[in-house]
Parts: C-alpha cells; sequence; structure tokens
C-alpha cells in the first residue's frame, strides 16, 4: 500500500489545542470492525460497553517534563532540547534546535540547579549531553522542564497533569499515551466493579510516533524502537482472559504494540522487559487484541496504519471521512473511537 493512502483532509481548527473537561466529557465514535457501522457516544458510555470477562490493558507510563530551554554561557544564545533516551543519570540524547548553536563542548544554562554540556553530535544531528544538576535530578527537572506537547499544539498548557493519564506512574515517555487521557479514577473503578479485569504494561513513547512517513511503500518504512515491558500479574491476567474466551482491550496503540511485540516474541504473553519496533499495517494478522480505544490519528502517520489493520482500510477511512463531517476534535487532545 502506498502512504498517500492514508491521507484525509482535516480543517486545520478541528485539531483539538486544549484538553477537555472533565477528561470522560470527549466524544465517543463506536466502530464495529465487521460491519463498518458507525455510532456516537461520549466517552463515559464507554463503560456500557465492557463487561465481565474483558480485560482493559492500559500502559502506565509517564510523561518526562522533557523540553528544556537553555542559555549558551558564551553567548546568551537559546537552544531548545528535547530529552529523548538516558543513557545514565545525567547523560541523555537529546533533539537540539537551533543544532548549530548547541555544538560539542558548548555549554547551557537551564536554572541555577541544572547547566549541562554538549558532549557529542550523533550521525542524525542528535546531540548528547551531560548534565550537572544540584539536588535530585527528577526533582529540578520537574521545577524547570516543559511537557513535550505535540508541534500541532500551540496552545500553552496550563496543568502539566492533563497530559498524563491518571493512572501515569513509570516515568520515561516523550508524548503521553494519549487514548487513555480520557479515563477517569471513578470511569476505572465502575469497570472493576462490573467485573472488567484492568491491567497494566509499560511502554515508553518516544517522539518517533510524530515522525511523517517519508516512503511511498509503507513497507519500505524503518520503525522507530521503544522500549516495553510487561509484569507478571498482568501477563497472567491477560493470558487468563484469553484462555477463557475474553476480549483483550487495548487502550492506545502503545498497549497494542506492547502486547502485540510480546505475543509475536513468545507466542504468548509473558513477563518481558525489550525494545519494539514493531510496524502493524493492513495485511498484519493481531494475536493478543481483540479491541482497541484509540484517539484519531495524523494523516499518513504509523498510527492510522496500525487502526486500519485492526479495523479494515476502508472501515477506517469511513469512519474517519464520518468523524470530520461530524466536527469530532482531533488529535492528542481529541476525541475518542472504540472498535470492536
Amino acid at each position: 500500500m502506498k502512504t498517500s493512502d492514508f491521507f484525509y483532509n482535516l480543517p486545520e481548527e478541528l485539531i483539538a489545542q486544549t484538553p477537555i473537561e472533565p477528561r470522560d466529557a470527549s466524544r465517543l465514535l463506536l466502530l464495529n470492525k465487521k460491519s463498518g457501522e458507525v455510532h456516537h457516544k461520549i466517552f463515559k458510555d464507554l463503560t456500557d460497553y465492557l463487561g465481565e470477562g474483558d480485560c482493559l490493558v492500559l500502559n502506565n507510563t509517564r510523561v518526562l517534563p522533557a523540553r528544556l530551554y537553555g542559555t549558551r554561557e558564551d553567548t546568551g544564545a537559546v537552544v531548545e532540547f528535547v530529552l529523548l533516551k538516558q543513557k545514565d543519570l545525567l547523560t541523555w540524547e537529546v533533539l537540539a534546535g537551533p543544532g548549530k548553536k548547541a555544538k560539542t563542548g558548548h555549554k547551557f544554562t537551564f536554572s541555577e540547579d541544572l547547566s549541562c554540556e554538549v558532549i557529542d553530535v550523533l550521525d542524525d544531528g542528535n546531540r548528547i549531553i551531560k548534565f550537572t544538576c544540584n539536588g535530585e535530578f527528577f526533582s529540578v527537572l520537574d521545577k524547570v522542564g516543559q511537557m513535550p506537547l505535540p508541534p500541532y499544539i500551540k496552545e500553552k498548557l496550563k496543568d502539566k497533569e492533563r497530559y498524563q493519564t491518571v493512572y501515569s506512574k513509570e516515568l520515561g515517555s516523550a508524548a503521553a499515551p494519549t487514548a487513555g487521557l480520557h479515563f477517569t479514577n471513578e470511569m476505572l473503578e465502575k469497570l472493576k466493579n462490573k467485573g472488567v479485569k484492568v491491567c497494566y504494561v509499560t511502554l515508553h513513547v518516544g517522539l518517533g510516533t510524530f515522525r511523517p512517513v517519508k516512503v511511498d511503500n509503507i513497507e519500505e518504512h524503518h520503525m522507530h524502537t521503544e522500549h516495553y515491558s510487561i509484569s507478571r500479574e498482568t501477563a497472567q491476567t491477560i493470558n487468563d482472559t484469553k484462555a477463557a474466551g475474553g476480549r483483550v482491550i487495548c487502550v492506545g496503540t502503545t498497549s497494542c504494540r506492547t502486547v502485540e511485540s510480546a505475543m509475536q516474541k513468545f507466542g504468548e504473553i509473558k513477563e518481558c522487559s525489550d525494545d519494539t519496533g514493531i510496524f502493524i499495517y493492513p495485511g498484519y494478522e493481531f494475536k493478543c487484541m481483540d479491541a482497541l480505544i484509540t484517539n484519531f490519528h495524523l494523516p499518513e502517520s504509523t498510527l492510522i496504519m496500525l487502526v486500519s489493520a485492526f479495523a479494515g482500510y476502508e472501515n477506517t477511512m469511513n469512519a474517519y471521512k464520518i468523524a470530520v463531517n461530524e466536527r469530532y476534535r482531533f488529535f492528542s487532545f481529541g476525541d475518542a473511537m472504540f472498535i470492536s
């Protein structure tokens, strides 16, 4: 298939700039992947469509306040750094812009408690920086850093926690697993009381999730890698659900990629920790996931390709067309879709 097959026209005003309040007041498009039938609900109505025997898989990663603005010590130039990957506690791989102002040996100050030196420039243009920190690093980062909101969000986020899920726990993502932003603690309790098993995986979302597909033939796309882990308890819960004929319902493409990666590797879900570069597009046979809760994704992105693999290409593109016509809100702070 061609990348252009996954293009759709989206009016700019439908890109959600701020999160809706309360979280579960977002709209919810129900898509039946067998019939292609579509219904319109509110996200809190999701509890009507899940029940005993179902297993909800949530990604409990927590977003780092990974965007920092540093002042170069010798010239006063301001450079933006986005933390990508931790090498050790104080050494990180980062995006830097403008890169020409952040060369090896250049030093930057972020606050009176945090500074860094560029120690290497990688072939892809990313930098390796070494921090000097007065205090516990992540506590200082929380005070100084900003949330690395996607480039299509222009509004400033008033509350950092609105770009975190209510169940976020494991610090390490450069972007939020946005399908989970709609859940409230009350919703999760209601689902548990209905007999829905709720379990957690961790996949640290990289900024590669926003990188466009630059090849015409999607099979030639090189997928970015992300780190994931699955606990023994979660593995047991998912395996028990499958054995009993229940549904494994993934919240977001990140949860989907995690369980499908493990199933592809082991033939079952096991306690594990690994990196995955799994690329799911039409033709892929799902081995674990039975239903998906997801937001509306960018045209021509690997995420809409994953959704098309699960729901069917025609069903997916038709659902997106309906969502545009019905004025749904799109992308990270937008509305959701439940595909079953």
